[in-house]
């Protein structure tokens, strides 16, 4: 039965004559440097959300205050990145989702690393 799928994928034209689509190295290098960029503001705008999230919790708006001012600038990251960034408008879906993850991620850790050191 093997000798049988075998010949017939020796046989098969399609298989035989497929070539690997040319790669093009400088317009991936560029597609890192944005990704690798936008990471950076991503960051951050993370620290600097980390930051107010905290003195605005120290303040008698508490922590929903802070909670707040969060999903107001995460909200508001895609507008900031495109702004400073002009061809992220050639990210994909999930390259979006990254980044905003990574800065809430990044948000929450800060937040609770000087929350916890600071008292």
């Amino acid at each position: 039965m093997a000798k049988k799928v075998l010949k017939k994928l020796e046989e098969d034209d399609e298989y035989r004559h497929f070539e690997f689509p040319p790669f093009d190295e400088a317009k991936f290098l560029a597609h890192e440097f944005e990704q690798t960029s936008a990471t950076v503001i991503a960051f951050l705008l993370a620290i600097v959300l980390g930051v107010v999230s905290y003195l605005v919790t120290r303040t008698p708006l508490g922590a929903l205050g802070g909670l707040g001012a969060a999903v107001v600038l995460i909200v508001t990251t895609p507008w900031i990145v495109q702004r400073l960034r002009p061809q992220s408008t050639e990210y994909t879906k999930g390259e979006w989702a990254a980044l905003l993850l990574m800065e809430i991620f990044g948000w929450m850790g800060i937040w609770f690393l000087l929350s916890d050191l600071v008292r």
